[in-house]
């Protein structure tokens, strides 16, 4: 008969609260509303007074930020808190919920392997569940699902919103100011004069055939800084400013859209979605003649 000789196993079956841990906590908050900023400083002072009570733990830190997208990249706090795993410097992360946690099943269960491999376990109060428990992946893969789909659909409602308040001409993004106009007293759009004066330079010198960038070198030789505050325009600044319709009065809703939740990405709207002309919306800056003279000496152009 063989001698078989069992080696205990050399986990640490207690409680987590009884380990000797590195312990840091990851707090998020979907928007920059005073409830949630309330909200994310006291999930700062529960997990920091939570660590500090126990003797057994050692604070590794606690990582907070307010983030409004699904992708984990516009995310910094979360990947500081990551590169700290790395370095071995973190046992356990706390945190509220799996949905504070990420809400791309993707990415989530994708960090949660990471972590996994990294030694680093995640406990997430609202479930009760540790990330290092068995059976617990399938669970976590349903929960993280749920999240997701609460956040499409979060999305979708949003989106509906937004489409409502197009169709209408009601929508705040019609109010948006650029270059030449600014807020009046009624909350509007008004001429800002005299950014309108250099707005109307800019149509009657391409109408006349000046190519963008002797408009640039001109701007630039007058000291007119571009909206964004630097020394010159680029030619991609002139080409969108020439191509606003803004400038006659008129509003074109939805231009641009996000076609994929989690990339958060906005793309140009070439007639997948409906768009919505709103005439005579605000004053004008130039005459609709003029602009569709410089626009169509665009399109010859092009073709």
């Amino acid at each position: 008969m063989r001698n078989v000789i069992e080696i205990p196993s050399t986990q640490d079956d207690r409680p987590i609260e009884l380990r000797h841990l590195r312990v840091a906590a990851y707090c998020r908050v979907s928007t920059n509303l005073e409830e949630q900023t309330s909200s994310i400083e006291l999930q700062e002072r529960y997990y920091t007074q939570r660590i500090c009570m126990n003797p057994n733990w050692e604070n590794a830190g606690v990582f907070s930020e307010r983030a409004t997208g699904l992708n984990l990249k516009e995310r910094p706090a979360f990947h500081k808190m990551i590169n700290k795993c790395r370095k071995k410097k973190i046992d356990l992360i706390l945190t509220k919920s799996i949905s504070r946690f990420g809400r791309n099943t993707l990415d989530m269960l994708k960090s949660l392997q990471a972590l996994q491999g990294l030694g680093v376990d995640v406990y997430f109060e609202q479930e009760n569940m540790r990330l290092n428990e068995q059976q617990v992946q399938v669970l976590l893969t349903a929960y993280c699902a749920l999240a997701q789909a609460e956040s499409e659909d979060i999305s979708r409602n949003i989106k509906w919103g937004i489409k409502r308040g197009f169709e209408k001409g009601t929508s705040g993004y019609a109010e948006f100011i650029c270059f030449g106009y600014k807020r009046g007293a009624d909350g509007k759009l008004a001429v800002d004069e005299p950014d309108a004066e250099i707005v109307r330079k800019i149509f009657e010198m391409r109408v006349h055939g000046c190519s963008l960038g002797t408009i640039s070198d001109w701007l630039y030789e007058s000291r007119i800084t571009s909206p964004t505050g630097k020394a010159r325009w680029s030619r991609e600044t002139l080409n969108k400013l020439l191509r606003n319709e803004k400038y006659t009065g008129d509003i074109l809703l939805q231009k641009t859209f996000v076609e994929d939740l989690f990339s958060g990405k906005q793309i140009k709207n070439n007639g997948k979605l409906e768009r919505y002309l709103i005439h005579e919306h605000h004053p004008a800056i130039i005459s609709r003649e003029l602009f569709e003279v410089v626009n169509q000496a665009h399109k010859i152009k092009q073709s």
